[in-house]
């Protein structure tokens, strides 16, 4: 065995895809007819020794491709109220997501553009200042990914990969929605009794919307609160 042909990259290798030009990393390698191949960023394709070069040998025009994971809080149609906005209602009509890269620093940001159920008026906001009165469907958190490629002749290594600031928040959120599920639960029911109060005056059926929202989450927190 000890002439056995070995590899010439390995697993973990930052490598650039050379008729591409594209930078990542070497996921897995398989031996296909005694000749090695390396699948890329868990990606289906493979790709044979000569298509590839380590990073800090290579010398050509390099493509970095970059996968950004977004994770929405909110999403189209959630009936939320805005920090400042005291008990008015609005409604999830878009969702825009900035993307912010410098040398020395990245991040996302998520903004919701929301309509007021009352009169229409446009609002947009971030995810901090909203508060989920009740969602649209019964819908997990909406996820998705983000495929970017940067184009550059003379990039550092340190600069071709930028780490990514994943912050999870989950501990935090859970402790937040906890805090506010009492003052939830009652600014529920005063929602529902205010429009119904707007529905039998002027029958329209978009404060009937709001009040079957309001009860179907109510439903909902009384059904997490009896399988705890």
């Amino acid at each position: 065995m000890a002439g056995k042909k070995k590899p010439k990259y390995g697993i973990g290798e930052t490598v650039v895809v050379t008729i591409y030009g594209t930078v990542g990393t070497i996921t897995d390698i398989k031996v296909m007819d005694g000749i090695f191949v390396y699948e890329i960023n868990h990606s289906e394709g493979l790709f044979l020794e000569d298509t590839i070069e380590l990073l800090e040998e290579y010398e050509g025009q390099i493509l970095v491709q970059e996968r950004v994971e977004l994770e929405y809080k909110f999403f189209f149609g959630d009936i939320v109220q805005v920090f400042n906005y005291g008990k008015e209602l609005f409604k999830i009509i878009g969702i825009r997501t900035e993307i912010w890269r410098y040398k020395e620093d990245s991040w996302e940001d998520i903004v919701y553009e929301l309509s007021r159920v009352t009169d229409g008026e446009w609002l947009e906001a971030s995810e901090e200042e909203l508060i989920l009165v009740t969602p649209h469907e019964e819908t997990e958190n909406y996820a998705q990914s983000v495929d970017m490629l940067y184009l550059g002749k003379e990039i550092k290594k340190t600069e071709l990969l930028p780490k990514m600031k994943k912050q999870n928040g989950s501990e935090k959120e859970e402790v937040r929605l906890t805090k506010e599920k009492h003052e939830i639960i009652n600014g529920l029911l005063d929602v529902y009794n205010d429009y119904k109060f707007l529905y039998e005056l002027f029958e329209d059926e978009e404060y009937a919307e709001v009040m079957n929202l309001v009860l179907k989450h109510l439903k909902k927190i009384a059904k997490s609160e009896q399988g705890k």
